[in-house]
């Protein structure tokens, strides 16, 4: 016997911020959804809406592996569609993902713009699911960074019955998002930075986030040497001189190194990998990675088996003694600002901050 769907599952508008969690709200009866499936912890993100969309349309056009785009050729990020229709009340699904949390922010912002009022906008939250000891015979190992939350790893009817007790944050709570998201897209990031150090009530992700972010900018020790960012670092020294490798085996490596480096691809993707192994080839006359055909012929389905990488004379020393200057490295942006980067010379110092070179 079929059940029938509760009135709010019908009549609002429910956002949500992966695939398999949208796909089981259409199953439940949901109607109206507005997928904001976008990943948001790499790559450019601006306040305005259409400098957004612009900005992560420009960045995903540069990249060799990664889409914007899913198999039908759909954008995966559709909040800023015309055709959404917004009807109060607003029910936004999130889980405790980084992914999840940082498309909160940006969805409480946009909303504002449209004068959705914070009192018609309902938060359905979910915790992390970790698999459960029948499966393994020791608890699971628990990556230290939650970015592969979903609410469709929730039974139905724990989906429904958060769905009738969702209500509005405090409006405290909801402007804070709505700030943590301005200061996330700013292009100076020490506000951002400094809130995540110091925490902010109401966003227990802001210190998970920030470790995780700050893998990604170029390093200065108290010495005042340049080092690679800590995901270039495991990059550069996974790789070898002497034998090429897949994006495949880079991400299989078993050492504690690619344990690592699997903890930030969580977060990531594993076409970001491919990507980022691509930027270095192309980066500078004197690359530090080169790159062959791989086993596999391009466009062929095998992305990251259609070339082979192996690090240079060069890359061995960027890798060992460091760089000579931030534009060593191939730029990368991150949230409003960019590393590596000769306008945004961001830093990471010893005790997790961001400092100007």
């Amino acid at each position: 016997m079929s059940m029938t769907p509760p009135p709010m599952l019908l009549d609002a508008t429910h956002v949500t911020f992966d695939t398999p969690a949208a796909e089981r709200l259409v199953q439940l009866g949901a109607i109206n959804i507005a997928r904001a499936h976008e990943h948001l912890l790499i790559g450019p993100c601006r306040l305005d809406a259409a400098e957004h969309a612009r900005a992560r349309e420009e960045w995903f056009s540069s990249c060799e592996k990664c889409s914007d785009r899913d198999d039908d050729g759909e954008p995966w990020d559709r909040l800023y569609s015309p055709d959404l229709r917004w009807d109060p009340p607003v029910v936004l699904w999130t889980t405790e993902s980084l992914d999840d949390r940082v498309n909160l922010w940006r969805i409480c912002s946009y909303l504002r713009g449209l004068k959705i009022r914070s009192n018609d906008v309902l938060i359905v939250e979910f915790e992390r699911v970790h698999g459960t000891m029948r499966r393994f015979p020791e608890p699971p190992r628990i990556p230290p960074f939650d970015c592969t939350g979903s609410v469709a790893h929730h039974p139905d009817e724990v989906l429904l019955d958060r769905l009738g007790k969702a209500r509005p944050w405090p409006v405290e709570r909801y402007e804070g998002a709505i700030r943590l998201w301005e200061s996330y897209a700013d292009e100076n990031p020490l506000p951002f930075v400094e809130s995540c150090i110091s925490g902010v009530e109401g966003f227990p992700e802001l210190a998970s986030l920030w470790a995780l972010l700050s893998c990604f900018f170029p390093r200065k020790t108290a010495e005042g040497a340049l080092r690679l960012s800590r995901y270039d670092d495991l990059l550069l020294n996974i790789l070898s001189v002497e034998e090429w490798q897949t994006p495949v085996k880079v991400i299989c490596n078993k050492s504690q190194l690619g344990l690592e480096l699997i903890d930030l691809m969580s977060c990531t993707g594993d076409l970001f990998l491919g990507d980022r192994l691509a930027q270095w080839a192309k980066h500078d006359v004197s690359a530090a990675v080169e790159r062959a055909p791989g086993p596999k012929p391009p466009n062929a389905g095998y992305p990251l088996l259609s070339e082979v990488y192996r690090l240079t004379e060069r890359g061995m020393r960027l890798r060992d003694k460091g760089l000579d200057e931030l534009t060593d490295a191939p730029s990368l942006p991150i949230a409003g600002t960019e590393a590596y980067s000769a306008s945004a010379p961001w830093v990471l110092l010893d005790d997790g901050r961001l400092a100007r070179l």
